[in-house]
């Protein structure tokens, strides 16, 4: 089965993973955005975001990893759009525009499956009620024998760890303070995962990966 892998996760200091009050004018909770001001000045992440980065050291490097060797893409509703419940109609299609820079098949787990939403450039979001293994074995077929990404929200991610499923976690932590939100590691990391050593990049961040023991 393919490899599932988080990348460039980003939590504050005081461990949340996104602000309060997540809305349409504030997708990452209020103050959210600041933890990502090291992606921001990144050269792929200005490409990606339109802001003013060229830094190609660590942090560009942690952030272009993300997109190496991946070929899907599961996702919780919540990182898909601020739509709660039922869906009242299709016309909510993701917060990336119509060409999302996924470009390969992306599951968005819900419990209230849609039709899949084609998009430009090759992605295609699939509504699934399933569970973390049932998702993973989907992906798993679709990425076509490439390693699978696991996005947000923090509560999916917990989901997935809680279980031993992920191989590979990329925690980006910011030097901001949120106060509230949602926390990443609520509960704990289960038993059978280890850090390597913490490595500073050059936006303020400090980035860990945490793999499977």
């Amino acid at each position: 089965m393919a490899r599932l892998r988080v990348h460039n996760l980003t939590i504050s200091l005081d461990g949340f993973a996104a602000g309060p009050d997540q809305s349409v004018e504030n997708p990452l909770g209020v103050g959210g955005e600041s933890l990502h001001e090291w992606m921001f000045s990144t050269e792929t992440g200005a490409s990606r975001f339109g802001t003013r980065g060229s830094s190609s050291g660590v942090d560009d490097a942690f952030f272009r990893a993300g997109e190496d060797g991946i070929g899907a893409t599961i996702m919780g509703r919540n990182m898909f759009g601020p739509v709660r419940g039922p869906w009242p109609d299709e016309s909510w299609r993701g917060w990336w525009g119509e060409d999302p820079p996924f470009h390969h098949p992306v599951f968005v787990l819900t419990h209230h499956p849609r039709p899949p939403a084609q998009m430009d450039g090759g992605t295609v979001f699939h509504f699934v009620d399933a569970t973390p293994r049932e998702a993973l074995a989907m992906a798993s077929e679709a990425a076509g024998g490439l390693d699978v990404r696991l996005g947000g929200g923090a509560s999916t991610v917990r989901e997935f760890l809680a279980q031993g499923l992920i191989d590979e976690l990329h925690v980006a932590i910011a030097p901001v303070f949120l106060g509230a939100g949602e926390r990443l590691f609520e509960g704990g990391i289960p038993a059978g995962y280890v850090s390597d050593p913490l490595i500073a990049g050059e936006g303020g961040a400090a980035h860990a990966v945490i793999r499977r023991a």
